[in-house]
């Protein structure tokens, strides 16, 4: 019997409805509708695969030892755990509730999280993708801190009163044992000890447990007697103890700065009290109280001297000095300072046995934005090269771009000249945290992320089969002057800070031509080559893009002036506009004519990689800043830059570098003859002047209509009520400039990536002129009556109207030097609601055709290899017979999308998007060998299109818009791929293909590795016969049920996981599961085998022996009488 599927079904009423509903004007060709669309909705399904980038607000760090995996938790509730380069994973918890505290079941392949709600959760790492098997919910108490030791299934878990449970791993049952605080203090103690800050058991005497509380008082519990064998009293509060591995010593950080070393038998008094960090008095008295020491790790060596790691402790004097970590090793102490607060530190050892000697090698530090690892075998105690991504927010991210199956070259000539750019100094060692094993995908297309920064840098990634990896920094801020001291500003016009922050940018990855448009109305032309060269003039146009006021031009006649689109002077009416008189700046006249930025005037030497081809500025008008860009476009085929914002558009050929033209939007709506804009050459870079830029002279209008995507102010929002209010007021005003690249981040939290003022959510006066919003180069037909294609650029602006404007050049796209470019404005094509976000063109097959580029070559070759690789690619225009349509154009808004038929402009298609929300991000993009229209919506919803029909093949309610920062950082690209930033730090990756959703759990790495246990330490002959090693303890007679009893039900409550024994089988029920799972059940009975060879050789060789003894014996004694014996 043939299976009924109600998703064709749907699709083909979804189609019929679609056609239905189109506008076709008589005469239109039938044929439109028989185009083959191959995407269904079966080949899409929306799932996460990866996130890259530091783990944003981090709480708690674990390392194992054995596996070599490092878990790090976060404010949010979020695990991110760490392998070698390429071996990353994120989990979640439910609750969203901080992690406080991480401790991992080594060698086991699981691990133990504590959270501040009071819940612990056990979770399984033996599979792809991490689940918890059991949680356990305190009701009475509040977590503080859990020790679990090694190779132990008891976890030990101390309290705000001052009390400590022991729970179960295995069943995550709470044990009938419970430590009280008043039986483990004193009993002539009047005040309540604290919380319990450290657990720990003697490394030589498993039966003895040390318990610190913060009042001061440390404690060391015998398990079996279930009292406390000594109690060590100080005055200053406790953050930290470490133990000595041969278990007679034990050190304790305080709150006032020192270290007090104690002997486990003689609990009087300290054997030591140091200030690592204090200034010693000469008169004997006590040192100067320093800073709390919040960590403390004791670890030692069989050759030298032991390592004593801290964090804090410094001098109150050391007012505004960097957080420091101190590592003393014998006689010495090394102070090193850090970029930014420490969270926690782990010190890495050889061994995970603690009655060993530890032989440390390298540090782990955890700070607030960074993951640093020092080397303790090197002089100087150098980092390690870290592997990971985790420099996304080493300035904060101001918009993203994505390119997947981009050429196959690229990666490569990124990577050699991003080599050329690593720092020198590191550990020559490899990274440490080494464990895992890499995905098997079969994804091997190149792909890679583009991301611009607040500090006008520029970052190429590697992202390629669910890694990441920086194959490329430009700094676009070289090209202009910098301030020489903290009085003197670059640009205090128009952006309070930031000057250089990327708004938005353009690559053509097969001419590998960049453009980037500044939040300072800057544009710069970038050219690869992989020579260096020294520019000794930097080329510079300025262009002035005027805005008129006139009552006329205003919606609401009784109140202000609405600034509206003006039109440019023509070269007959008026000088060229890059070629102008000497800009006004003094207190008698309007500031005029001067940019924003000052471009360098001294040589620039680039090196290999990106080079500065041209810098174009937008100039002061008449007191008023220039506005800022809002859409960008380049087209290396005709050697054309063409922006916009809300002023009208310029087109620059940066090949002549010259100015071409300048229109306003409404010379745009009105169809006009083809006019020819003589090129005019650049004007060279003014000399610095005193007082270029002065902020007194600019409207606190035009100070607040171009903010820097960063920069900060205060907010008059005290709650968060009102804050997320403010919020969506901002969201409601839809602005392009908003919803592309510089808005807003949502956080009520003050940090440095979340600051309040941008330039993109401007007033509601401003936002009513109209702004060009998107552009497109192709090869179509501008009018109706066109028969042969020709250049055009299409444009589409912030209220819905979609233009074409006609390039008359040279056949083949060839423009000699001079020769004069026409541009004719063939008036609207159709008119969508809302701005307008993206534009494409397909051919009559329902295939894309994307704009025309010229291959890559170096522009600092000789001219015989330039014009060996500068060749046009061949176009073969199509054709349109009388009564045939031979293109669609496909326009999406934010509201509805459109596909007209070319070049009779008849709309075929037709389908609203949504009504109460708004499209942020919209794409054409390639899918099974297809193209459709990908939508990212403000209510979350994430939809594709089909092409040409609009026939909806996918809707999910995936990520409602919470945060600014995802609105200008969600891009879609081909073969299912997205991304976005979901916090300052991190990317997360997200596919709404059904075949990667399929193939996601052969693509990810794993993170358990059967590895063997390392051997316990020899205790050697005369420890052994004496009983000098370590004691072991039988926890199971101890704290089982049997001889503790039951614990409380109300103390705790048990809830058993999604990832427990019954819901993996389930889940894991396919084929991929069940080979993990038997790989994973042959490694183990591998290693029970080889174990039990081993034992039956033993066995084997004690028997011969044994036999070959006997046998001696007999011999000798065989023919001797009894009384011979």
């Amino acid at each position: 019997m043939k299976k009924f599927n109600i998703r064709k079904v749907l699709d083909g009423l979804t189609a019929a409805s679609s056609s239905s509903s189109t506008s076709a004007q008589p005469g239109t060709p039938k044929e439109n509708d028989a185009v083959l669309e191959t995407l269904q909705s079966e080949h899409f399904q929306l799932c996460k695969t990866v996130r890259h980038g530091f783990p944003y607000q981090p709480s708690s760090m674990a390392f194992d030892p054995v596996q070599k995996i490092l878990a790090v938790g976060t404010q949010a509730g979020a695990l991110r755990l760490f392998g070698r380069a390429g071996v990353e994973c994120y989990c979640q918890h439910e609750s969203g509730a901080a992690v406080i505290q991480l401790q991992f079941l080594i060698n086991e392949g699981a691990l133990v999280s504590a959270l501040a709600d009071d819940s612990i959760h056990l979770w399984n790492l033996r599979q792809k993708i991490p689940a918890i098997l059991h949680s356990l919910k305190f009701n009475r108490e509040r977590i503080t801190y859990c020790h679990l030791p090694f190779q132990s299934k008891w976890l030990y878990i101390g309290t705000e009163r001052g009390n400590i449970h022991i729970v179960n791993v295995e069943s995550f049952t709470l044990s009938g044992y419970v430590i009280m605080w008043n039986k483990a203090i004193e009993l002539s103690t009047k005040t309540h000890p604290g919380p319990v800050v450290h657990i720990s058991d003697n490394p030589m005497d498993e039966g003895k447990l040390l318990i610190g509380f913060e009042c001061g008082v440390v404690v060391l519990w015998d398990l079996k007697s279930k009292k406390a064998d000594c109690r060590y009293n100080y005055d200053e509060a406790i953050h930290s103890v470490a133990w000595h591995h041969e278990g007679k010593q034990f050190v304790c950080s305080h709150s006032d700065g020192t270290l007090t070393t104690w002997n486990v038998r003689a609990p009087a008094k300290p054997a030591q009290i140091i200030t690592p960090h204090g200034k010693q008095p000469k008169d004997g008295k006590k040192p100067e109280p320093c800073k709390p020491i919040l960590k403390v790790e004791y670890k030692t060596t069989r050759a030298g001297d032991p390592f004593m790691v801290l964090s804090g402790g410094l001098s109150y004097d050391t007012v505004g000095r960097r957080a420091c970590l101190t590592v003393m090793h014998g006689k010495s102490t090394t102070v090193l300072e850090m970029d930014y607060p420490i969270v926690d530190f782990l010190t890495l050892c050889e061994t995970p046995y603690p009655s060993d000697f530890q032989e440390p090698y390298a540090v782990v530090v955890l700070l607030e934005k960074d993951l640093v690892v020092i080397d303790l075998g090197q002089i100087g105690y150098p980092i390690f090269e870290s592997p990971y991504p985790l420099s996304i927010h080493e300035s904060p991210v101001t918009c993203c771009e994505y390119f997947a199956d981009c050429p196959s070259e690229l990666i490569p000539a990124l990577y050699s000249v991003g080599s050329r750019q690593k720092r020198q100094g590191y550990s020559k060692k490899e990274w440490p945290i080494s464990g895992g094993n890499w995905g098997q995908g079969t994804q091997t297309y190149p792909e890679i992320i583009i991301t611009g920064h607040a500090d006008g840098s520029i970052k190429f990634w590697d992202a390629s089969a669910l890694m990441l990896q920086v194959l490329y920094k430009l700094k676009t801020a070289k090209v202009f002057e910098r301030a020489r001291g903290k009085e003197e500003k670059p640009s205090t016009d128009i952006v309070e800070e930031d000057p250089f922050a990327i708004q938005t940018l353009f690559w053509c990855p097969e001419s590998r031509m960049l453009c980037v448009a500044g939040v300072s109305a800057h544009v710069i032309i970038y050219r690869f080559s992989k020579q260096e060269v020294t520019t000794e003039v930097v080329q510079l146009l300025e262009i002035r893009m005027q805005c008129e006021f006139s009552e006329a031009d205003s919606p609401d006649p009784g109140g202000d002036h609405t600034p509206t689109s003006a039109v440019p002077p023509s070269p007959q009416e008026a000088e060229p506009p890059n070629q102008l008189s000497a800009g006004i700046n003094s207190s008698e006249g309007p500031r005029d004519n001067i940019p924003c930025l000052q471009v360098r005037s001294s040589p620039l030497k680039q090196s290999p990689g990106y080079q500065v081809e041209l810098v174009v500025q937008l100039v002061w008008v008449s007191g008023e800043p220039p506005q800022q860009i809002t859409s960008l476009a380049v087209n290396s085929s005709y050697g054309l830059v063409v922006f916009g914002n809300s002023n009208g558009l310029a087109v620059v050929d940066y090949v002549q570098k010259t100015l071409l033209l300048s229109m306003s939007i409404s010379e745009l709506s009105s169809p006009s003859d083809p006019c020819q804009r003589q090129p005019c050459s650049p004007r060279k870079p003014r000399q610095p002047s005193g007082g270029l830029c002065d902020s007194n002279d600019a409207s606190n209008n035009s100070e607040e209509r171009c903010k820097s995507p960063t920069s900060g102010s205060p907010s008059p929002c005290n709650s968060d009520d009102e804050r997320k209010q403010n919020f969506i007021e901002k969201v409601k005003l839809k602005s392009r400039r908003f919803s592309k690249t510089v808005a807003n981040d949502f956080d009520g939290k003050d940090n440095a990536f979340t600051r309040s003022r941008s330039s993109s959510v401007t007033s509601i006066d401003r936002e009513s002129r109209e702004a060009i919003s998107s552009f497109y180069f192709c090869e179509s037909f501008p009018r109706k009556s066109d028969s042969q294609v020709s250049p055009c650029l299409l444009v589409g602006t912030t209220q819905g109207s979609v233009m074409m404007v006609a390039l008359s050049m040279l056949p083949g796209g060839d423009q000699k030097p001079q020769q004069p470019v026409g541009f004719a404005s063939c008036g609207p094509l159709v008119r969508l609601k809302g701005d307008i976000l993206t534009m494409a063109l397909l051919d009559a097959a329902g295939t894309l055709l994307p704009p025309t580029y010229e291959p890559w070559y170096d522009p600092n070759a000789s001219d015989e290899e330039k014009e060996k690789v500068r060749r046009r690619r061949p176009s073969t225009p199509p054709t349109s017979q009388e009564g045939h349509d031979a293109q669609f154009a496909v326009l999406c808004s934010e509201k509805q999308a459109k596909v007209v038929a070319m070049p009779s402009q008849t709309c075929v298609h037709k389908h609203n998007i949504t009504e109460t929300s708004f499209v942020l991000r919209a794409d054409v993009v390639q899918m099974a060998g297809a193209y459709c229209l990908a939508c990212f919506c403000a209510n979350g919803h994430i939809m594709t299109l089909s092409l040409p029909s609009l026939r909806p093949l996918l809707d999910v309610n995936y990520l409602p818009l919470t945060d600014m920062r995802i609105a200008r950082t969600f891009c879609f690209s081909n073969l299912g791929q997205a991304l976005y930033l979901t916090s300052p730090t991190e990317i997360q990756r997200i596919t709404y293909s059904q075949e990667t959703c399929d193939n996601l759990q052969e693509m990810l790495s794993e993170l358990f590795t059967p590895v063997e246990t390392p051997e316990a330490p020899n205790r050697g002959f005369f420890k052994g016969l004496f009983g000098g090693g370590a004691q072991s303890l039988d926890r199971e007679e101890l704290f089982g049920e049997t001889a503790s009893g039951k614990a409380s039900r109300s103390l705790a409550q048990h809830i058993p996981g999604p990832g427990s024994m019954e819901g993996m089988k389930g889940a894991a029920s396919g084929v991929v599961g069940d080979l993990a799972r038997a790989r994973v059940a042959l490694d183990e009975r591998g290693q029970k085998l080889g174990e039990l060879d081993e034992r039956t050789a033993a066995m084997m060789a004690s028997a011969d022996s044994f036999s070959k003894h006997a046998h001696d014996m007999m011999v000798k004694y065989k023919d001797k009488k009894w009384y011979q014996l």
